[in-house]
């Protein structure tokens, strides 16, 4: 295999184009959602947690949420356990959360961290659980809570949306030097766990710390047109027409729409990008081209 060595001027030149995005962002928090091929790819986990603690390193806030719905499955099936979906969500009774509860606040968030830690950085694992992080009530098919009067919907067990976050904890360690690796398990008022969508807690997250960007990693290019060109740079007005064309759709609309809502609700700038590429978050917050799809709030 051949490999090319960069000239000390191209080093220069790639260092003089990140630095305008240094500037801007420096003491910025960025929510960065890790999930996809960047997960379960050891070269790519090496490259997010480097990229990871660079921006760390250079005067950024990132607060990395996770998911991790592919350990959760295997590990079911090495225990025998059946899984039931409904409407693409997985049923959730109380021996699967026990489940869900070790995979991702156990197994793959301390595997984040690890990993974080091993290029140098100082990140610490929690789930929202921990200091009241993350309220969550039962979700129902249709998108209403359990407690919504009337409702008659299909039980499908643990299965949570976010009620409300403290990100208290969250704030308490990033000022302290810390970096945040976040299980996407909230706790309701009953006192039951629930697994909530890494998206959802990741977009909720990035509103209530006021974040700069919200980072999504996708196993796409990100949002493509009808002629597979890749679209950035869009408002609000354009993804809704996206939408409503039928651009937009399948397993790319829910997390338009959370990218979406969360620019409207205070977030500069959301970003849809290639989790199978090295170094995509680098790429895309520090060159003038990118890597994926940019939603952008209010000018």
């Amino acid at each position: 295999m051949t490999t090319t060595t960069k000239t000390p001027a191209e080093v220069a030149e790639v260092l003089t184009e990140a630095l305008p995005y240094i500037q801007r962002f420096h003491g910025k928090t960025i929510v960065v959602k890790f999930g996809g091929n960047a997960m379960v790819d050891e070269a790519l986990k090496r490259s997010f947690a480097r990229d990871i603690v660079l921006m760390k390193l250079v005067g950024f806030n990132p607060v990395v949420v996770h998911g991790g719905g592919p350990q959760i499955g295997e590990l079911l099936d090495r225990i025998g356990k059946e899984t039931r979906f409904v409407d693409g969500m997985r049923v959730t009774d109380a021996e699967t959360m026990d489940v869900v509860e070790m995979v991702l606040g156990g197994l793959v968030n301390k595997e984040i961290v690890q990993l974080i830690n091993a290029q140098g950085g100082r990140a610490v694992g929690l789930t929202g659980k921990d200091g009241g992080l993350i309220r969550a009530r039962q979700l129902r098919l249709d998108g209403m809570g359990a407690d919504t009067p009337g409702s008659e919907l299909p039980d499908i067990g643990h299965v949570g949306e976010v009620a409300s976050i403290d990100a208290s904890v969250v704030n308490m360690l990033d000022t302290g030097e810390f970096i945040p690796v976040i299980a996407p398990i909230g706790v309701g008022d009953d006192g039951r766990g629930y697994n909530i969508n890494a998206d959802l807690v990741a977009g909720k997250l990035a509103e209530v710390l006021g974040a700069e960007k919200l980072i999504l990693l996708t196993n796409t290019e990100g949002l493509l047109d009808k002629d597979g060109h890749l679209l950035t740079g869009l408002d609000a007005e354009r993804v809704e027409e996206l939408i409503q064309d039928g651009t937009i759709q399948g397993g790319m609309l829910p997390k338009i729409r959370c990218a979406l809502e969360s620019v409207q609700n205070g977030v500069r700038a959301a970003h849809i990008i290639d989790g199978r590429v090295t170094h995509a978050v680098l790429l895309e917050l520090f060159t003038d081209r990118g890597v994926g799809t940019l939603i952008h709030g209010p000018s």
